[in-house]
């Protein structure tokens, strides 16, 4: 995963879209300090919920994970993390990750 998909989008907060996702993350104690730490709990919320949603294009695949996330401050809000793997690759890449709206 790219430093940057971090630092310059979910915990940027002069990023005009993705102001309200670090917000989000950042109220649950992650921090551009140590934007590492939210790095590891992407990938582990990846690896412990199941994909929701699959969606194949001209471009590659699209997977949508959602579940709780493990956060610094103890809390677990639910999110939902989506991963895309081009057709010329194999390796995932982190898309985006934003909370899941309450029903």
């Amino acid at each position: 995963m790219p430093p940057e998909k971090i630092t310059a989008y979910l915990l940027d907060t002069e990023h005009e879209n993705g102001r309200g996702k670090a917000l989000f993350f950042i109220h649950f104690g992650f921090s551009m300090a140590q934007w590492e730490v939210l790095a590891a709990a992407i990938i582990r919320h990846a690896q412990e919920h199941e994909v929701v949603k699959q969606e194949t294009t001209r471009f590659g695949t699209r997977y949508v994970v959602e579940g709780a996330l493990q956060t610094p401050n103890q809390q677990a809000p639910q999110v939902r993390v989506v991963w895309f793997i081009p057709k010329d690759m194999q390796q995932p890449r982190l898309a985006t990750a934003y909370p899941l709206e309450e029903s």
